[in-house]
């Protein structure tokens, strides 16, 4: 290790420890590999692809525009985050920072709502993923294999997260490559070669022949824009795997949302003008939109080479997930805020990587994922949950980064906003609340209620049962780790504690 690295590591360590923690994580993630990190969970590609049959018949060519409005919502989110992190560089995201911010119960709350989304989330990618895998080696499609190929998936990015954080970090940085070149390209090459849609269909809605106005429309298109737009927090998941990640996290944030939000724009646009017959894909005929315009486009071959970049991008979405997944749990388990913490929060001594953590982030996503045989539309059902869960958790840490500036947090990181902090704070209150509405509202009266209802009934049951367990086990009474003290924290507080 060079002079300047000890440096770090040892500045890396104080601060840590003035917030009240000890890691004995491998601190090796650089900063680009941190980025890379939340580039791939927030995964254009796989946001783009995976929903884009359900919101193109939602809103048309104009739902394009869906991906510049949410990049930018999300971005007052990403700023506040970072202010956050910056302050409180803690594995584990959300958790910690809640904790700091509100209290233990807020952080509690949070995390369990976090944790779900997450799980449903990987089960949502892997089975978004199986369709283009089955249709790679030429399989039917049957829900048996879909399943199958989600559960294989699943069970890859264990095996590989298992392999400790250097190997996270470069598979995250070849997966983000991949990805990148592979949006840039596809893109490119479908508004250059294969459109069939003028520019001018990006505002004209007429194809929907809906009667009165366009917007509700629109807003229900938004969903894919919606579950595209989270990763970034990710970068924070891993805090005290990256080096001075108080300074250099906040950056990788920001890039996440700057690069992944352009990626996803450019591959959606290619997408959308290149989209051969608009009316079968509104009317349901065309089921399978993206692999119509591939084919289309690229014939057999091409499309076969562009689900291999694609199924990259899944397999590094999914290996990021479960490392932010496995880390929330890590850090619930080391307040003690969980069964079984004294399994969850062991680091393995070779790797540094909280193995059993990690086995429960893959199993739990995996079970999920084998529901998905007895639901109906089951991607769309799982993809919504997953996307007004995160949005729960998210909006849970921006009411708590407000509280804590109303009690008097001055944030104190290498990241802040100064002036600006309490505008862009209420901003994204104000956008997060409306996307978690949007995602919720009810929009098909005709269909089962289960359809129009599953997700409020969903997450209400999510937010219900991790009331009982809280009220009934009090996990929050368990740990020392401080908590609530963000509005006064300037100094070490507490003796650290171990992981």
């Amino acid at each position: 290790m060079t002079d300047d690295k000890a440096k770090q590591a040892a500045q890396d360590a104080d601060q840590l420890r003035s917030l009240g923690y000890v890691s004995h994580f491998d601190r090796s993630m650089s900063m680009w590999e941190n980025f890379a990190l939340g580039f791939t969970y927030l995964s254009p590609v796989v946001g783009v692809y995976t929903i884009f049959a359900t919101t193109f018949a939602a809103g048309g060519p104009p739902m394009w525009w869906t991906y510049l409005f949410v990049g930018m919502g999300q971005m007052l989110v990403c700023l506040v985050f970072g202010e956050i992190v910056s302050q409180f560089p803690i594995s584990g995201g959300i958790y910690p920072w809640a904790r700091r911010l509100y209290g233990k119960r807020w952080a509690w709350m949070a995390g369990w709502v976090y944790g779900w989304a997450l799980f449903v989330t990987l089960a949502a990618i892997a089975t978004g993923a199986a369709p283009f895998i089955a249709q790679l080696f030429g399989l039917e499609g049957t829900p048996v294999q879909l399943t199958v190929i989600a559960l294989i998936l699943i069970a890859i990015t264990t095996v590989l997260n298992l392999r400790g954080t250097r190997l996270l970090a470069r598979v995250a940085m070849f997966g983000f490559i991949c990805e990148l070149v592979g949006a840039i390209a596809v893109g490119s090459y479908l508004l250059i070669f294969a459109r069939h849609q003028p520019l001018s269909s990006l505002i004209d809605p007429s194809s929907l022949h809906i009667d009165g106005g366009y917007l509700p429309a629109f807003l229900a298109s938004a969903l894919g824009a919606m579950f595209c737009y989270y990763g970034f927090e990710a970068c924070g998941d891993v805090a005290e795997e990256t080096p001075d990640a108080s300074r250099t996290i906040p950056k990788s944030m920001r890039l996440t949302i700057y690069v992944g939000g352009v990626a996803a724009l450019w591959v959606c646009l290619g997408l959308v003008l290149a989209v051969p017959d608009v009316g079968a894909v509104l009317s349901g005929k065309d089921k399978d939109p993206v692999v119509t315009v591939l084919r289309t486009a690229m014939g057999d071959t091409g499309l076969r080479v562009v689900i291999v970049i694609v199924t990259v991008s899944f397999v590094s979405a999914l290996l990021s997930l479960q490392a932010a997944a496995s880390r929330l749990l890590f850090a619930y388990a080391r307040d003690e805020m969980i069964i079984g913490s004294e399994h969850l929060r062991h680091l393995s001594p070779g790797r540094h990587i909280p193995v059993k953590a990690l086995l429960v982030a893959g199993g739990i996503p995996a079970l999920i994922a084998i529901s998905a045989l007895w639901l109906e539309n089951a991607i769309a059902t799982i993809i919504t949950f997953a996307s007004v869960g995160i949005y729960i958790a998210f909006q849970m840490i921006v009411l708590a980064a407000l509280v804590a500036r109303a009690r008097g947090w001055r944030p104190a990181g290498s990241f802040t906003l100064g002036a600006w902090g309490w505008p862009v704070n209420v901003a994204a209150l104000i956008y997060g609340l409306s996307a978690i509405v949007n995602m919720s509202w009810p929009r098909s009266p005709a269909d089962p209620w289960f359809n129009n209802y599953g997700v409020i009934v969903t997450s209400v049951g999510v937010i219900v049962l991790g009331i009982i367990y809280m009220v009934a086990l009090r996990p929050y009474d368990r740990g020392q780790a401080p908590a609530g003290d963000a509005h006064h924290l300037r100094a070490a507080i507490g003796a650290p504690i171990g992981d």
